[in-house]
């Protein structure tokens, strides 16, 4: 596990790398991501180095969901997006380890389609019993 020194969303939360920051409260901290989706794209970091979205302390998840409702806002008031695209990567595709997330304004016909890996479907049955697993799993002392 990298040390928060190592972490690049500690240092811009250190001030030790520049950061274009757009919210700010004592727990989080959103700011520009440096590679942007589209224009505007923000990203949304609990100031406590926390690398996955189950790791994140009870305390924060509200603050955290709340900041997010107001990021959404934000890029359609603001930038005069229509919408937002909300997301959250756990390890796979996290670019760092540190728990972050995306808010990208969307406009119709900005030519980012759906999701960026291919769909499948179900097999006959099949879907009913991935629904009791994940039941099954939110049943457990750990769900």
């Amino acid at each position: 596990m990298p040390g928060m020194d190592d972490c690049v969303f500690c240092r811009i939360i250190a001030g030790d790398l520049p950061g274009h920051v757009v919210l700010e409260s004592d727990d989080l901290v959103a700011f520009l991501d440096t590679r942007p989706v589209f224009k505007g794209h923000v990203l949304l970091v609990p100031r406590e180095h926390v690398e996955t979205l189950p790791e994140l302390p009870a305390g924060l998840r509200d603050g955290f969901l709340e900041a997010a409702q107001r990021l959404a806002v934000a890029v359609t008031a603001g930038l005069g997006a229509q919408g937002s695209f909300v997301a959250i990567n756990n390890t796979v595709s996290q670019s760092v380890p540190h728990l972050h997330l995306h808010v990208v304004p969307r406009t119709k016909g900005d030519g980012l389609r759906g999701f960026f890996w291919p769909r499948t479907t179900y097999a006959d049955g099949e879907a009913a019993t991935y629904a009791q697993r994940l039941r099954d799993a939110l049943t457990q002392p750990d769900g």
